[in-house]
């Protein structure tokens, strides 16, 4: 059997790499922030201070004692408590999304480009129509089918990306498909599923962790995208998106209101695109061991 990650490549992974270090300290603190929010959180997010309204950074709250570090929006809610709970959902949509997308999509290239026939004919022309289309509008025709809410944004984000996946390791699997170690797997008589599962699906796993890590990045910006327009979470769970939304009618007045949960998607989306470009780099084959 072949190994698409040599020990080369996990030593690699270990070298130090200042800018990634940094982008995965970062992912492991908004992800542990996340989990823990009503620790970290100042306030409850849905809390409202109408005595506080549109109060800047730094304001304290006159009684209680306890400051308004990010500044409060037009209805008294703390900025940073909704930014830290905002994180929860677009941390979870995109995991979960992603981690369906990337095995159903894998599994469907997988099949197809090694079983060929119907099967290679009927999953392409999928992949064909849906990346054919924009994915904001395949986006919001499948949300006007099925509805919004959290569990339906899970859906659309695997109907609007699984072909991705598909397409890339259709193409991985007819060149492995050609390779000395499955027609070895063949000439002994292994079953299609022992090569499926045992040869072929090992080295697709370095190109899946890749895309997958990439596509966080997308995943939370398209989320926030759907989210902005109301067609994300419901109103009364705190989203980056839906404060992006809600801070534009502010922004000559309260700039803090759009500002900082802009600020929260792009840090985000960054340390996740950066760890997705050094994977990329440490499991490119033309790079030297």
């Amino acid at each position: 059997m072949e190994h698409s990650i040599p020990a080369s490549r996990w030593r690699a992974l270990r070298s130090n790499n200042l800018g990634v270090m940094i982008a995965i300290a970062f992912i492991v603190a908004i992800v542990t922030v996340s989990i823990f929010a009503p620790f970290f959180a100042p306030f409850n997010p849905n809390q409202q201070h109408l005595a506080a309204r549109l109060k800047p950074p730094g304001f304290t709250l006159a009684g209680s004692g306890k400051m308004f570090v990010l500044g409060s929006d037009h209805l008294g809610r703390d900025i940073l408590s909704r930014i830290i709970f905002g994180s929860r959902i677009s941390l979870f949509v995109g995991i979960v999304s992603v981690a369906l997308t990337a095995v159903i999509g894998t599994v469907l290239g997988l099949v197809a480009g090694f079983m060929r026939g119907m099967f290679d004919t009927v999953i392409m022309r999928l992949v064909d129509l849906t990346l054919s289309i924009p994915s904001m509008l395949l986006a919001l025709a499948v949300i006007g089918i099925i509805g919004s809410g959290i569990t339906n944004l899970i859906v659309v984000i695997l109907v609007t990306r699984w072909a991705r996946y598909a397409r890339v390791q259709y193409g991985q699997v007819c060149s492995y498909s050609q390779r000395e170690f499955v027609q070895a797997a063949y000439s002994i008589g292994c079953k299609k599923s022992r090569i499926i599962f045992r040869h072929l699906l090992p080295n697709l796993a370095s190109t899946t962790i890749v895309l997958a890590t990439l596509d966080l990045g997308f995943t939370i910006i398209f989320e926030s995208g759907l989210s902005f327009l109301g067609l994300g979470a419901p109103p009364s769970v705190p989203t980056w998106g839906g404060m992006l939304a809600e801070g534009r009618a502010y922004l000559s007045t309260a700039w803090w209101l759009g500002t900082f949960p802009g600020i929260a998607i792009m840090i985000t989306v960054l340390g996740f695109n950066l760890l997705g470009d050094w994977l990329r780099d440490r499991f490119d084959p033309t790079v030297g061991n």
